[in-house]
Order: structure tokens, then sequence, then C-alpha cells
């Protein structure tokens, strides 16, 4: 009898996470799909010759630019990888790149709409978690920026596809005729440039007469070729949140957040574990206000985009271990004491 009811129990366990991981994908692909398909645009559309001349030279500057770049690109935190990586392959500044890369599952019309709809009776939340999200998302690209040469904190693959910080002018000639793309998978694991008779052989120089027909095909070719690869990683990375969603108790969780300094901590946990897309994060959070503080609603709203528990897999298909590291650690700690300051300001 007691084995009937471990069964039925780990039976009822393994159904919780299939539903918990079948949720997280497909509330996640649509966000991962266009994400890619701004990337395969930017790859494709974009001169990256003249993106890096727009883009401001200081490095404060450039993190705001990419902090708002998301009102350009609406994308999640599923979708934000892929853009960020075609901003770095093309050039752009570490701080325009890394700001959007954490600004942009927050600070879009999307995500500001939906936050608006679930706290319309508490509007002042919008505001800060924007507002915070901007200043840790700059703060965080300008550390990310006093490194010069970010190719070591890039995987192989994506680094070899960066120019030097200060390239020597005979290296400079000898890329800037290069092709845009070489064969290989999205994480460039390339042998070589692809012959020119394939649309995406194309480089900065034929791309501009080729027909709106070939370059619609190069981006769906590479749209498929980002999509096949961040999927599968995708894929892995929502099986494992919802496996840890159902090894640990939220009640663990929730017992922790009276105070003013456990109740960010649970609430950034639950953020980390839960693995919400930030689209809808906030009608989650806005279920825990009554019983949290401000200052950890504020926590889960703002850390969760950054850094999940999900996103950890797509970040490692373009950052080294210890850069996400980083990334968590600094985006972990900036979040906190801003969030504590939310509290005790709140509380007097």
């Amino acid at each position: 009898m007691l084995s009937l009811f471990a069964l039925a129990g780990a039976m009822s366990q393994f159904n919780q996470g299939l539903t918990l991981f079948l949720s997280l994908l497909v509330e996640a692909t649509p966000f991962l799909l266009l994400g890619v398909a701004f990337s395969s645009l930017l790859a494709i559309l974009v001169d990256e010759r003249k993106l890096v001349a727009l883009t401001p030279k200081n490095p404060v500057l450039a993190a705001i630019a990419g902090s708002l770049f998301g009102c350009l690109f609406p994308v999640c935190e599923c979708g934000n990888v892929p853009v960020a990586r075609r901003l770095l392959m093309q050039g752009a500044p570490s701080a325009l790149a890394i700001g959007f890369l954490l600004a942009a599952p927050t600070v879009n019309p999307i995500v500001f709409w939906a936050t608006w709809v679930a706290f319309r009776d508490q509007p002042s939340m919008v505001f800060w978690r924007v507002g915070l999200t901007i200043l840790i998302s700059v703060i965080i690209a300008c550390v990310f920026s006093v490194q010069k040469d970010l190719r070591p904190f890039l995987q192989p693959a994506i680094a070899r596809q960066l120019l030097p910080p200060e390239p020597e002018p005979a290296l400079a000639t000898a890329t800037s005729d290069s092709p845009l793309l070489t064969r290989g998978t999205y994480l460039l694991q390339s042998t070589g440039p692809v012959k020119l008779d394939q649309p995406l052989a194309m480089d900065m120089a034929v791309l501009p007469s080729a027909t709106w027909t070939v370059k619609a095909q190069a981006v769906l070719e590479m749209m498929l070729q980002e999509f096949r690869e961040l999927g599968a990683v995708l894929v892995m990375g929502s099986a494992i949140a919802a496996t840890v969603q159902v090894a640990i108790p939220r009640e663990w969780i929730l017992a922790l957040g009276q105070g003013p300094i456990t109740s960010i901590l649970a609430m950034m946990l639950l953020a980390w574990v839960v693995s919400i897309c930030s689209t809808v994060d906030s009608f989650f959070a806005l279920s825990f206000a009554s019983i949290f503080t401000s200052g950890s609603i504020l926590a889960f709203l703002v850390f969760g985009p950054m850094i999940d528990l999900k996103n950890i897999s797509l970040l490692l298909t373009t950052f080294k271990s210890r850069a996400v590291i980083y990334l968590f650690v600094l985006a972990a700690q900036l979040t906190f004491v801003f969030t504590l300051a939310v509290n005790l300001y709140t509380s007097w």
C-alpha cells in the first residue's frame, strides 16, 4: 500500500514537472523566435560599420543607449541573448551589448504595459522596476567596459569573430573584406568562409546590391540555424528549471518572506528558480504583493529577467562560465542593495 502511495506521489511530481516544463517552453519559444528574427535581420540588413559609427564612444553613454535599445527590440530574456551576441560580433562596444543584454527583457513597451496592468493600483512599481533595471544594467555594463578586450570572457568560437580593440592597419585591411558570415552552426564552429554563390556568403560590399528575395532567403536560413542551436539549449534549461521547481518546496522559500532582508533573498531565489518570462512575471509577483515587502517584489521583477535558471544556459552559448558568474554576482548584489534601500525607504 505504501509503495502505491509513493508511486502515486512520484507520478504526481512527474506530471507537475512535465507541466511546468511545457509551460516554460511554450511561453519562451515565441520570444526566442522573436530574438532570433531580430538577430538575423541585424546580421543581414545592418551594416556593422554604420552601427559602430553611430554608437556613443563613452562607455556610460553606450551603456545607457544599450539599456534603452529594448524599446526598439522588445525581446525577453530568451530573445536578448542572440541579439546581444550579434551586436558584439558586429563590433558594438561591450557596454552597449551588456546594457542591452541585462535591460532589454524589462525595458521594453510590452513589459512596461504588462507591469502597468498588473500593478495598476501601484503605478510607482512600474517606474521603480524600469528605473532600477536601467541603473543596474548601466553599472554592470560600465564594469565590463573596463575590460578593453572582451574576448577573454567570450566563448572561443565567438571571440574569433571579434576584431581586436585597436587593430593594426594591416589587420584592419585584411579583415575589412572578410565575409560577414562563415560556415558552421550558430556557435560559429566554422571551418572557412562560405562560397559566394550562397546567400549567407555576402559581405558588406555585395549585400547592398542584393535583391530583397535573396536577403529574405538569407534571413530565413539564419533563423533556422540559430533556432535549431538555441532551441536545444532552451529545452535543456527549461527542463532544469522545472526539475528544481518540483524538487524544492515553495513553502521553504515563502517562509523566509517576512523580514526586509530575508524577503528580498527569498524573492530573488524564487525569481531565479521559477524562470518566468518577463512579459508575464508581474502577474506572478502580484500574487505575493500582500505577503512580501515592496522591495522584495521589486527584487523579483528586476533580478529575474536579468539572470534566471533558464537563460543561464543561453548565456553560456556566448560567454564563458566565469563571465556568467560575474554577471550573476553583480546583478544579485546590486539588486539586493537597491531593493533593500527601497524597503528601508518605504518603512519610514
